[in-house]
């Protein structure tokens, strides 16, 4: 079989098996996903129906496959099997705990029909992909159905009571919220929701949430989904100060470890200094504060006003200690 051929048959099935897991699927998402013109995704679609594949073509909407048609067991290669071992380490990372439990069911299902020795192999790789627990977990112990309720909130368009402490609650608020959509965003999932209290949408960050019960309410208003919600609500564009310092390059990793969450741009090396760019939102408190960690190791090229704020910053530090002595 030519290398041609094999790939129009892989893409036809490919095609089959989005058919059966979507229940409406456009010519040209397919030719995107594909990357072939709309053109081809027509012919393929083409030798389906003449394959015998009861397919259903809407003007403008996409292709749907007749109800009561499924495709026989499939089988999975040996790179899709691996891919398993990864995604239910992800998931032990990622999900609270009643998620990574459906995770390792349907994983157990999926295992289930591989090759014999695929099985063999998928289960030596187990101890050899370790997952290292982050230091600010995503879930508190209190909570373990968060995000196990929200999808199921989602869903069936179901209410969910939260117990929820804000950055700015000394303690936790009890809200009722209508879920309408999950982001994982800086390391964190955010629950994104219409809630009652507020009368608003309200972005519930997983980790501040101390208890979550789906309640057997259904939504008392109608939501935009989760894509036209962010649409409507993009991030805020914040004006950025060009911030440029100088550090020495033996002590340069230590600030190379957190500099993207600040804005890092570029760097260049100068002799025995690295010149380290930024595009900073706050240079009056957030980047100030943080390059106090580094100020006996770095020199502030620009901007001037900056090198005035950390100074203060230590005259008001020094004031405080010798205070408190």
């Amino acid at each position: 079989m030519s290398v041609d051929i094999k790939k129009r048959f892989d893409r036809i099935v490919d095609i089959l098996i989005q058919l059966q897991s979507k229940k409406i699927v456009k010519a040209q998402d397919l030719a995107d996903r594909f990357e072939v013109s709309i053109r081809t995704i027509y012919r393929d679609i083409k030798s389906l129906e003449q394959a015998g594949v009861p397919l259903i073509g809407e003007a403008g909407n996409g292709y749907s496959i007749m109800d009561g048609y499924r495709l026989p067991p499939v089988s999975f290669t040996r790179d899709e099997a691996l891919t398993f071992v990864a995604l239910e380490k992800l998931a032990e990372k990622y999900l609270d705990k009643e998620s990574n439990k459906q995770i390792h069911s349907a994983m157990l299902k999926i295992k289930a029909i591989l090759k014999s020795n695929d099985q063999d192999m998928v289960h030596s790789m187990q101890d050899q992909i370790i997952m290292r627990k982050q230091n600010s977990p995503l879930f508190l112990d209190q909570a373990p159905e968060v995000l196990s309720h929200a999808l199921n909130a989602i869903a069936h368009q179901k209410q969910m009571e939260i117990s929820y402490q804000g950055i700015h609650d000394d303690i936790a608020q009890n809200r009722i919220v209508e879920p309408i959509g999950i982001v994982h965003e800086i390391g964190y999932w955010y629950i994104v929701a219409y809630c009652l209290k507020r009368s608003d949408f309200r972005q519930f960050r997983s980790d501040r949430i101390i208890h979550a019960e789906l309640l057997d309410l259904p939504f008392l208003n109608a939501h935009p989904s989760i894509d036209e919600y962010i649409k409507q609500h993009p991030p805020i564009d914040y004006p950025k100060t060009k911030v440029v310092i100088a550090v020495n390059r033996d002590f340069a990793p230590y600030i190379r470890w957190q500099r993207n969450h600040y804005g890092f741009t570029k760097e260049e090396i100068i002799n025995d200094r690295i010149i380290m760019h930024f595009e900073s939102r706050d240079v009056n408190q957030e980047f100030p504060r943080w390059l106090m960690m580094f100020a006996d190791h770095i020199e502030v090229i620009e901007p001037e006003n900056m090198r005035q704020t950390m100074q203060n910053l230590i005259f008001a530090m020094g004031k405080n200690m010798s205070v408190n002595l």
